[in-house]
């Protein structure tokens, strides 16, 4: 680990999970904003169908949480919200063309397996019988399994669910005390055995940079990890940005590693998971060398949207729900009121609930393929580009903020390789390479850049 490079690259820098970065939306966009956009996606590309549901709802509040997320409401609010979730989809499903298909459903929150599960089977079931899917779609919810006991693994399975991200965080129980988390209500090797069963493929996911963890002790638990032999594997870098969250004041206060001890842990977690033959995607994700996502990278086709890392073949414009939810089409991102009361009235009276958005013009919508393509498969080819964007590469260059100094400079920094033709992502430079992104987005030519979280 190069202390000259963490110094320099370690800034603060959008994560690229979407671009533009949501805080760019604004509340100039309108719900009749969104009813345009989403009848342009009918005839936009990607074609199939990704659907997001957003359940808010949390029985306690993790201090390290960048998420819209709420206290557990009495029994009525979350049924009266669901009923709304159940209201807003019917509002949206006659506007898109039904021979399209579902590729992905996926549920986060808030703790959507912290509510009655029946909730999470009646959308299924409407989305499923509303539109044909492709072969294999994936059916996927996040799950905190300090809330869920055997028979509601199995309802979880009974509902559709095909793919369950359990939400591990650490396996030591310092950790999780500190941050507030509760742990596994059952022993994990149970929750693989009642999973596994049915077919069902997992996620595990972690958090390294939080209070009481070391470089020993975060290793400690990747190896538990590892001998559970999950589908994949995710370790997120915990973001510090208390002014989105408050209670990461508290986590500040118990003490948080230092970006050095923090960038060791995650250079030891990638050795060990490399060594037990899995392969890094993206930023933070590991997966089998058999895994779809693989494949995809290798074939340069890895794609991202907001339910993670996916191919091009099953990535989809994605139509959320739900309070705070963001609908990312082709053209546009809109995303729904904070307020659960505001949500469940103005859903109730018949309209989509549309707090702020963004319409991409055509420089940023090439940005966004662009930046997305480098981010997933860590390398650019211009002439693959100009085949998928139907322009040619002077074009390409021209409309982004493309500063050929400065890939030299991270060329000469070890970061990057990079020729007129292509620019590729060295292993040193993996920690970096949302500071690689940012070289080519038009947004960033003015800076702006202090309500981003740092890369380590």
């Amino acid at each position: 680990m190069s202390v000259d490079l963490l110094k320099k690259y370690n800034v603060p820098t959008p994560r690229y999970t979407s671009y533009p970065p949501a805080n760019y939306f604004h509340e100039r966009f309108t719900e009749e904003d969104l009813l345009t956009a989403i009848t342009a996606s009918n005839a936009s590309t990607p074609q199939h169908l990704s659907f997001y549901i957003h359940v808010p709802f949390c029985p306690k509040l993790c201090y390290y949480c960048g998420c819209n997320s709420y206290p557990m409401e009495k029994r009525e609010v979350v049924a009266a919200y669901m009923e709304a979730v159940k209201d807003e989809i019917k509002q949206v499903l006659p506007l898109i063309d039904k021979h399209r298909k579902i590729a992905q459903i996926h549920y986060g929150g808030g703790t959507p397996t912290a509510i009655p599960l029946h909730y999470l089977k009646e959308i299924n079931e409407l989305l499923l019988s509303s539109f044909g899917c492709i072969d294999h779609p994936e059916i996927a919810i996040e799950c905190h399994p300090g809330y869920l006991n055997a028979r509601q693994w199995e309802e979880l399975v009974e509902a559709g669910f095909n793919r369950c991200s359990i939400g591990i965080q650490d396996f030591k129980e310092e950790v999780l005390s500190t941050a507030n988390r509760r742990p596994s209500e059952l022993p994990v090797t149970d929750i693989f055995q009642i999973l596994r069963a049915h077919q069902v493929a997992v996620n595990l996911d972690f958090i390294y940079g939080l209070p009481h963890q070391t470089t020993e002790s975060f290793a400690e638990t990747i190896r538990t990890a590892v001998a559970l032999q999950p589908d994949r594997l995710v370790t997120f870098s915990y973001a510090h940005v208390p002014w989105v969250n408050k209670n990461q004041l508290i986590l500040e206060k118990a003490g948080l590693p230092a970006p050095q001890e923090k960038a060791r842990m995650y250079d030891e977690a990638n050795k060990i998971l490399r060594a037990a033959g899995y392969v890094p995607i993206g930023l933070d994700h590991f997966v089998r060398p058999d895994d779809p996502l693989n494949i995809a990278l290798s074939n340069g086709l890895l794609h991202r949207n907001f339910q993670g890392y996916c191919t091009r073949t099953t990535t989809g414009q994605v139509y959320a729900f739900g309070v705070t939810a963001i609908s990312q089409l082709t053209s546009a991102y809109s995303q729904n009121v904070r307020s659960i009361a505001q949500y469940i009235d103005t859903v109730g009276q018949g309209h989509i609930p549309v707090m702020r958005g963004y319409a991409l013009n055509d420089e940023e919508q090439l940005a966004r393929e662009v930046i997305t393509t480098l981010m997933c498969n860590e390398r650019l080819n211009w002439e693959e580009l100009s085949v998928h964007t139907g322009m040619s590469v002077k074009e390409m260059q021209q409309r982004l903020a493309y500063d050929t100094a400065r890939l030299e400079e991270m060329a000469a920094d070890g970061i990057i390789t990079y020729t007129p033709e292509e620019i590729k992502v060295t292993p040193a430079g993996a920690l970096y390479v949302r500071n690689v992104a940012a070289v080519f987005d038009p947004l960033m030519r003015n800076g702006a850049t202090k309500a981003f979280s740092k890369p380590v």
